[in-house]
This record gives C-alpha cells, structure tokens and sequence, in this order.
C-alpha cells in the first residue's frame, strides 16, 4: 500500500498553529498572474498583433512540433463527418444523453427583455446574443469532450450565430462532441497565439466577440491579456474539490471523489472536511487501495500529497466556515442533513447534495455547465451559463412631460460634477417644449 503523505490539518481549538497559517494560505490561492506564461503570453500576443497568422503557424511549430499553414487551421466539414462516423455507437450515445441534459437545463436560464413603463418613460433593457464566440479545448494530457459541450450548448441556446471551436489535437470524439453542440467552425489551433488570434482577428482566423473554455498556464495568461479586446469567461486555475463529510460518511466514497479531481492534473486540488477524527485514516486508507489500480494514479498521487489536506473542524457550522473560506470550484456534501448544509454554502461553484451525487455527474450528464469559477473565485464568480453569451443594451425614451419632470435635477446635477455641456443639453430641450 503506497505512502500518499496526504496532510491532516487540525482546526480545532487547540490544533497546531502552523496548521491555521497552512489553511488560511490555501484559501487565499490564486490563479498565477505573473511569472513566465505571463511574460511569455505577452511576447505571443504581440507577435501575432504584428505578423498574424504568420505568428500562429511559427509557434505551432515551435511549441507543438506541428507543421500548419493558414490554409490548414480550419477543419473542413467533410473531414469532421468522417470523424463523427469513426466514434463508436456507445460513446455517441452517452455524449447525446449528456447534451440533452445541458441543453434542459440551460434553456432554464433564457431571459428576454425586461423594464418598465410609467406614463410617458420607456426604459427597459434588451437582450441579445454576441455574435460570434471561441470555445477552447485543451489538448494536453487529455481529450475533454465534455466541455465542449459544456461550452458549447450554452452558446447555441442563447442564440449566437456562430460558435467556433478552437483546439490543438481534436480527437474523433472531440469533434463529435461539437457536432453535437451544435458548433460551427473548428480551428485545429491552440496554446497564447490561437487566444492572441481570436482576440485581434487574422487574415484566416475571425475575430470574436468572447472565448471561453481552460486551457494550460500560457493559454489562462493570454485570456487575461486580451480582456478587453474581447470578453472571457474567467481566469481559470487548477481542478479542485473539497468533500465535507461527517462520521457516517462512507470512506471509500470520499475516497473516490478526492481522486476524481486529483487525476485531473498535478496541480488538482482535492480537500476533505470533517469533524470526525476517526475518518480520516480510513479515507487515507480508501485512497490507497483505490490508486492501486488508477490509470492515472502518479498524477493523482502528487495532486493528493502536494495539494491535498484532511481538513479536522469541530462541528457542522465550522465545516459551513471553513468551505465559504476555501470557496471552492466544487463541494460535496456527505452528511446527515445535507440539504440544510447546502443552504448555508455560500461561496461554491457547484454544489453536490448526498451520497448519489458525485461531482462527475457534474461533469458530465447532469446539466449545468461544468465550467466553474476556480482558485477561489467562487466568492464573486458564477458557473458559465446562458447569461454568458448574451449582452444587455439599455433602452431609454422620455416623452415631454417626462424630461420636464427630471430636468431641474438633470442640470443641478451636471453643474455640480462640473459638467455644463450636459446642463444645457437638457435645458434646451426644455425652452423648446415650453
């Protein structure tokens, strides 16, 4: 049985105060900012800003070892009709009962236009879809085409005409997955210089309105340089997990969830929270027996032993604490009364009520989006949904007796910021309808 070196952290009164410092700098993570993929996400952008797809076919060679010219990015739609019809009976199956269930649910989450009208004042605001959005998928150490559809189905729900798929490596099932989702281009392009070339737009690749979808370090870095010439879903950071989980809690459960998000990557995060002393060496014990047989078990061992903790608190309500200070990307509840608890966690990107919810159902076949806010972000971020892929324009009609009405404040207020264009364009108004 191997040796996971999976930390306890003592919380209790009385615990050890290296502990407390140990927990309050896991809660205050980040996702990285700086450092080389920043400098080196900058050098891309503005390679690709100076010679365009020039950039993007130079750096595919050199990080890649992938020759590509401009001709080449785009995956045509015969070669994608072959690669659908390669997938097995079994697996289109299990992705077409998955996309149902997003697509369900994410049709919950469509909204029109909204406002009010009072005499003669007309304000409300319109909704409407972007126009055209990048989904990346990463194309590392493994195929995720889960999250394409993820991505992808929300996009087509809340009506953008255009959806382009933006990856590396498209396994067959990579591409099945976006037929599926209903995508409408697919560009075999990836890493800072595909996010440079979507954000600025090239002779070959088009310019969009937002990119979603994780990526590698240099990929999260890039997103955050571009802001601004388009919009990102957020700034993504390592999987993570953290289990609450009380004395009644089935070992080998907890055990399976922790390593269900530390096979992701290295740098996975996977935390356990209990009152229960006497869980904990189960759980380790669970664990072990488990990698055993893991295929990724080297990758799930190191994210357990450097980035994983047994977390030990005193009751419930310090469990409730302790996840609104992690706030993490998910959380599961194995506990007496669950549901109660889940009301009281505020700062989560996901949630998994009960013994029969495992955080892969998230991932998968439930229905909301698997695209969470991570390394901490779940404290002011939210899941990508619908809302996503639409923008609110705020529409405004005054009619006289309105403006008459608001005028005086208009140009009192102006005055006092030191505006006195603005007063008089509102003044004027007003000698003319008098």
């Amino acid at each position: 049985m191997r040796d996971l070196g999976f930390r306890t952290l003592d919380l209790r009164s009385g615990g050890r105060a290296e502990d407390q410092a140990t927990w309050r700098s896991l809660c205050s993570r980040a996702a990285g900012l700086e450092g080389e993929a920043d400098t080196a996400a900058r050098a891309i952008i503005a390679e690709v800003r100076a010679r365009g797809d020039a950039a993007v076919c130079e750096f595919t060679s050199r990080f890649e070892k992938r020759t590509l010219v401009p001709e080449q990015f785009e995956i045509s739609r015969e070669a994608r009709a072959e690669a659908c019809a390669r997938v097995s009976p079994d697996l289109r199956a299990a992705l077409t009962t998955a996309a149902h269930g997003i697509r369900v649910f994410h049709e919950t989450q469509v909204r029109g236009d909204s406002g009010l009208e009072i005499e003669d004042v007309s304000l409300y605001s319109r909704v409407a879809p972007l126009r055209r959005v990048a989904v990346y998928a990463p194309g590392g150490t493994a195929a995720y085409p889960s999250s394409v559809l993820m991505a992808g189905i929300p996009a087509k729900v809340a009506g953008v005409p255009e959806v382009i798929l933006v990856t590396p490596r498209a396994p067959d099932v990579v591409l099945l997955a976006a037929e599926i989702a209903g995508v409408d281009r697919v560009l075999q392009i990836g890493g800072a210089q595909a996010i440079a070339a979507l954000a600025l737009g090239t002779a070959t690749v088009p310019r969009v309105d937002k990119i979603v979808g994780p990526g590698n370090a240099y990929v999260t870095a890039a997103k955050r340089q571009v802001f601004g010439l388009c919009a990102i879903d957020g700034i993504a950071g390592p999987s993570e997990i953290v289990v609450v989980a009380d004395a009644a809690a089935d070992p080998e459960l907890v055990a399976a969830d922790l390593i269900a998000q530390a096979e992701h990557d290295v740098l996975a995060c996977a935390i356990l929270i209990t009152d229960s002393e006497a869980l904990v060496p189960l759980v380790s014990a669970a664990l072990a027996r488990q990698l055993g047989d893991l295929p990724r078990a080297e990758i799930a061992s190191q994210a357990l032993r450097e980035h994983g903790a047994a977390v030990l608190v005193e009751d419930v309500a310090a469990m409730v604490a302790a996840v609104n200070a992690y706030a993490p990307e998910h959380v599961e509840l194995l506990l007496a009364d669950a549901e109660a608890v889940a009301r009281e966690v505020t700062t989560a990107g996901a949630i998994f009520v009960g013994p029969f919810t495992p955080e892969a159902a998230g991932d998968y076949t439930a229905g909301p989006s698997h695209v969470l806010p991570t390394a901490g972000a779940a404290r002011f971020a939210s899941p990508l949904g619908v809302w996503d892929f639409v923008k609110h324009t705020s529409v405004l009609r005054l009619g006289r007796a309105a403006l008459t009405a608001q005028g005086p404040a208009i140009a009192r207020l102006a005055r006092a910021e030191g505006l006195e264009g603005h007063a008089r364009a509102a003044e004027l108004r007003l000698r003319e309808t008098t």
